[in-house]
């Protein structure tokens, strides 16, 4: 009977162990993924809040409705955005200093077009809309009403925030078990070539 090689057998049985383990943390991910769309969609029925002095370190803004003062535009960015027909083009993001003129501000979506350009009679006031996350800021306001010459940006939908971690959970065990299986038929061909009879 021919021993299993000690050395490939160990590589082979430790990365196998490594994926089933990471297909194991998905399938918690998945989990806990599904519980934060749940609190982000009945986050989106709360009642409304003012806009956070300081933005929150966590997600518990996430989806709400609020409101908020910008008392002055300071700086424009355009990022790529869809208008409320699923349009794709750009959304106009205000950088805001507050009604206190003071603190860390707003920033506020305030508005999509085709055109890259930001708006250039939109100064600032009262706004009201949905938060949504910012990778730069943490968050932003979303703006029910656009300014002029602007079409309201779609509001952010909880329902579009991706939980893909199943699927990553079935290919980490996929992948475990095609490690298996192509190192089991490895295996018998070394022992067919160690008995003389090499496979056609």
């Amino acid at each position: 009977m021919t021993r299993l090689p000690l050395v490939p057998t160990l590589v082979v049985g430790a990365a196998i162990a490594v994926m089933i383990g990471l297909g194991i943390w998905q399938l918690q991910r998945a989990d806990w993924k599904a519980h934060l769309l749940e609190r982000y969609t009945a986050a989106s029925g709360r009642p409304p809040v003012a806009w956070p002095a300081v933005p929150p370190g966590g997600d518990e803004l996430h989806f709400r409705r609020a409101s908020g003062y910008c008392g002055e535009v300071v700086a424009w960015r355009s990022v790529s955005g869809r208008n409320r027909r699923g349009e794709s083009g750009w959304s106009h993001i205000a950088s805001c200093r507050t009604g206190g003129l003071e603190g860390p501000g707003m920033q506020v979506d305030i508005g999509w077009s085709r055109s890259h350009q930001p708006p250039s009679g939109w100064r600032g006031g009262e706004v009201s809309g949905t938060i949504a996350p910012d990778r730069d800021h943490r968050i932003r306001l979303v703006s029910d009403a656009a300014a002029p010459g602007l079409e309201p940006s779609a509001p952010p939908d909880p329902n579009e925030v991706p939980n893909n971690h199943l699927f990553y959970a079935f290919q980490w065990f996929f992948f475990a078990i095609a490690a298996g299986v192509i190192y089991l038929l490895a295996l018998r061909r070394r022992r067919q070539v160690a008995a003389g009879r090499p496979s056609a």
